[in-house]
């Protein structure tokens, strides 16, 4: 089994953990995903690998309570195991095979919307470690949503807060702050963006005259994160790719954003229906 040996709310609805698994922990890379599942009869959920600690056999996950399963989840108290806990899954970021001195002073903007910092954590980190200059927009709604600010300065050269409220730093969207940055002078080698498909899609056209190389994670895609669903399914570079097992990441220029969104709401009726049951289930 693997034992929660840590656990803390980030924000009211937002858990991170702190999982006993050595094998995946020995093994994991930025950019890799894991499944879970809390009981016997519960449903696999997609996690993205928040950090991994090689030495202690852990690996950190960050989870949002957003329907039943994920409330099941958050659920679960520090010394409680979860069914399942499996990977890693899916491609690492492209930079893990970089040569060794390839990445050092190489420059970088990762992009966050929000949950997307959870993901992004563990590639600044990785780069950080290999002498790359990275720069992260982190964005949210409000300031009591920014998760990981903390650990994200501790492995970045700058970090810039977005809230829509204007609650801590820029006022406005990620976007706005990109386009501000481009108006000083700044210039990178590579860009990433983790968030919501729309963040994602807007980063996207606004680099796209720039000439960055911008990459995207669609990993909120991804239902069974074998392939073997479907429901990952999204168009890029006019082809079908599955974004479980040929990403998550892929070149953000050749995404079909409008596609990837609207496959994001084939569940919402089910997924609704099994929240309520499970609210109902809770309260009795």
């Amino acid at each position: 089994m693997y034992r929660i040996i840590r656990k803390s709310f980030l924000t009211p609805t937002v858990c991170l953990m702190e999982v006993e698994a050595p094998r995946l922990a020995s093994a994991a890379q930025p950019g890799q995903f894991l499944i879970v599942r809390a009981r016997e009869q519960g449903e696999r959920i997609p996690l993205t690998i928040c950090d991994y600690d090689r030495a202690k056999g852990t690996v950190t996950i960050v989870t949002q309570i957003v329907g039943a399963s994920s409330r099941m989840i958050c659920a679960l108290e520090e010394g409680a195991e979860f069914t399942d806990f499996v990977g890693p899954l899916g491609k690492p970021s492209k930079f893990v095979s970089a040569p060794d001195g390839e990445l050092e002073g190489k420059r970088y903007l990762f992009v966050a919307g929000g949950l997307g910092a959870a993901p992004v954590y563990p590639q600044v980190k990785y780069l950080h470690e290999k002498g790359a200059r990275v720069d992260v927009i982190a964005g949210a709604k409000t300031a009591e949503l920014i998760i990981l600010e903390d650990e994200m300065r501790s492995v970045c050269d700058n970090l810039f807060i977005c809230t829509d409220d204007g609650s801590r730093g820029h006022r406005g969207l990620v976007t706005e702050k990109i386009k501000l940055l481009l108006a000083e002078g700044r210039t990178w080698d590579q860009a990433v963006s983790i968030g919501p498909m729309i963040m994602m899609k807007f980063t996207t056209l606004t680099l796209q005259p720039t000439g960055i190389p911008l990459e995207v994670s669609l990993n909120t895609l991804m239902v069974d994160g074998t392939g073997m669903c479907g429901g990952c399914r999204v168009t890029v570079g006019g082809r079908n790719r599955f974004a479980c097992v040929e990403g998550p990441e892929f070149n953000a220029y050749e995404v079909d954003f409008d596609e990837a969104m609207r496959r994001q709401t084939m569940y919402k009726s089910q997924e609704a229906e099994a929240d309520h049951k499970c609210k109902i289930g809770r309260n009795r």
